[in-house]
């Protein structure tokens, strides 16, 4: 296979958790034009439901599928319906992911065991159970959506305005910390059964939801301390996923690809 055809993903068939809209339907609407059959997982049945629908009317097969990450009768509800409607899984993406802006100081235990329960081990649950498909199947591709703030420690000053702890996130950066380590130690552990595991830790990604959720005046902050001195959009992780997926990477695993307009480089 050579050129562009390394980049197809035909015949394949993928989930991407948390794609009812937003960042994780930019990224399944990716692998369908692609090439791939994709199945829409979403806390929000209705919005997942839609999503695949526009999967179905770009001539792909799309499943939704509602579901939270972080129950395992979800995830296991949810794996069970890709079997019995594609007969296999090559590609999962854990996108589902939440952030509960608290102080630090004040914050309580439910809201670190929330963000937890659903970026750190929803990324598990979901892995774990795609790997009892692939496995059997003869491999798989494994890709995490992480973060820069699982990289590095935030700039209040960039983040938020100095003296407003009120916009502290420390659950979700140490969430990310983890699914940046569970992915290197997956994609060693399961090497052994072709199953690859990377991630993307993107940037400041403007989706719709952060555009009314982050004030104007952080946002130029934002853009400020990114090189290219602009926000992300989903549309720049697209051409990241499709990479990752396919046979293109077919020697990448256990990378952490960083998407965030040079964020990490200063």
């Amino acid at each position: 296979m050579a050129g562009s055809d390394r980049f197809s993903l035909k015949g394949k068939v993928a989930v991407v958790t948390g794609a009812g809209s937003g960042l994780g339907e930019d990224l399944a609407l990716a692998l369908a034009e692609a090439g791939a059959g994709v199945a829409v997982g979403d806390r929000n049945g209705t919005l997942a439901e839609a999503a695949a629908r526009r999967i179905r009317r770009r001539g792909r097969d799309g499943l939704g599928v509602e579901a939270d990450v972080s129950r395992t009768e979800d995830v296991d509800r949810m794996m069970a319906a890709i079997e019995e409607r594609f007969g296999r899984l090559d590609i999962l993406v854990n996108n589902a992911g939440i952030s509960i802006p608290a102080a630090t100081l004040d914050a309580p235990l439910e809201v670190w065991q929330r963000v937890f329960d659903v970026n750190s081990t929803g990324t598990f649950l979901c892995s774990q159970q795609a790997g009892r498909i692939m496995v059997p199947q003869g491999g798989g591709c494994i890709i995490n959506i992480a973060s820069v703030y699982g990289h590095v420690g935030v700039d209040p000053s960039v983040s938020h305005p100095p003296g407003n702890p009120t916009r502290e996130d420390l659950a979700y950066s140490a969430s990310k910390g983890a699914v940046i380590s569970m992915t290197r130690a997956l994609a060693t552990y399961w090497a052994e059964f072709k199953i690859r595991v990377n991630a993307i830790s993107p940037g400041m990604i403007r989706t719709e939801r952060l555009k009314t959720a982050v004030p104007g005046d952080t946002w130029s902050r934002l853009i400020e301390r990114t090189p290219l001195k602009r926000p992300g959009t989903g549309e720049d992780l697209q051409g990241a996923v499709i990479y990752l997926a396919s046979d293109a990477a077919s020697f990448v695993t256990g990378q952490v690809l960083c998407v965030d307009g040079g964020w990490l480089a200063w």
